[in-house]
């Protein structure tokens, strides 16, 4: 075996045929090519080690075998979560994922999708919420319409908002119910943490919880409702400022639940127990948060299968108008929630 990549060129000098000859074979060309030449390049190939390039052979079939997720952050579960869904439909039919992470940043999701497209992704998956910035998702759109016009399929998970196969999970009505069952445990007044105020997953969830409140008769006052990162060490900075509001809540719901994790861990740094001096519940129902101590309270969401789910929407041969999978969210109690005992945080 040689220590180098071997080129095409070099293929077709050593077979005697011409370049162009040699890469429609090698390439995938559909153009015919006698079957004694075809051999003899084929052989060639062999013996002196080439390895055929993926690209070109894309192109020259108009196909590929790749397929592209967009995440925010594989490190979050959530979306690791919805990885592996993903990953298990594409290798089933035999492609291959290949992952980019955006680290929450508009303009990095917009060079993902152009460099997927620019490789001929055959697919493309994009997980992760939207954002009040209408000039991102305008770009965005204008690139998922680009990578589709030239034949690939692209599906979202969160909001519908980009005109695309969307896999939508049940924010609102999931943060409505918990608010409803949290009430019926005795909770009057409630604290939330509530994310950044301009991702829209994170203002659905806080608007559902609302409106469970208000269902009710319950009200959330805006100083019981604290603005911090989407992640684990968001939640738990944002305990200071919710210590600080002296809110007087018995009950504390992060609107998902890697934050939840943070502020229990924030919460026992400032001598309170969870959740016999204050409930907290999340949202996502994470499965490697599930041996944590106590356990969450959260609304649980199938989110390897909404990973499957959008998988199958971008690689069946259905071409029709936008479609929309609405996935329900369950409440699932646990031990981090029970009826108040104490005063709150005050």
């Amino acid at each position: 075996m040689t220590s180098r990549q071997v080129t095409l060129a070099e293929v077709a000098k050593e077979a005697g045929v011409s370049l162009a000859t040699a890469s429609r074979v090698l390439n995938g060309s559909t153009r015919q090519v006698s079957e004694e030449l075809r051999e003899r390049v084929l052989g060639t190939a062999r013996r002196l080690g080439y390895l055929p390039n993926a690209s070109a052979q894309a192109l020259a079939r108009n196909s590929s075998v790749l397929v592209g997720l967009v995440v925010h952050d594989i490190a979050d579960p959530y979306f690791s979560s919805i990885a592996a869904g993903v990953t298990r439909v594409a290798e089933d039919a035999g492609l291959v994922v290949v992952l980019g992470t955006t680290g929450r940043d508009p303009r990095r999701e917009v060079e993902l999708v152009n460099t997927l497209r620019a490789h001929r992704a055959r697919a493309l998956v994009v997980a992760g919420s939207r954002t009040t910035d209408r000039s991102a998702s305008r770009l965005l759109a204008e690139e998922i319409t680009a990578f589709t016009a030239q034949g690939g399929r692209v599906a979202c998970v969160s909001q519908a908002k980009l005109g695309t196969d969307t896999v939508v999970p049940a924010n609102r009505s999931g943060a409505r119910a918990l608010a409803r069952r949290l009430a019926a445990l005795g909770h009057r007044r409630f604290a939330v943490l509530a994310g950044p105020p301009d991702l829209l997953v994170a203002r659905d969830r806080l608007a559902g919880f609302k409106a469970g409140l208000a269902d009710e008769g319950l009200d959330l006052p805006d100083g019981c409702v604290i603005t911090s990162g989407f992640t684990r060490d968001g939640g738990h900075a944002a305990v200071a400022d919710l210590i600080a509001a002296r809110t007087g809540a018995t009950c504390v719901f992060a609107v998902n639940d890697v934050m939840a994790l943070g502020a229990m861990a924030g919460l026992r740094e400032h001598g309170l127990r969870v959740p016999e001096d204050v409930s907290v519940a999340g949202f996502d129902d994470i499965p490697t948060l599930r041996d944590l101590v106590p356990a969450l309270s959260t609304v649980r969401l199938p989110l390897e299968e909404m990973g499957e789910r959008a998988a199958r929407l971008v690689l069946d041969d259905v071409v029709a108008a936008p479609r929309t999978v609405r996935v329900a969210g369950e409440v699932v109690l646990r031990a981090s929630t029970s009826p108040p005992s104490g005063t709150g945080l005050r």
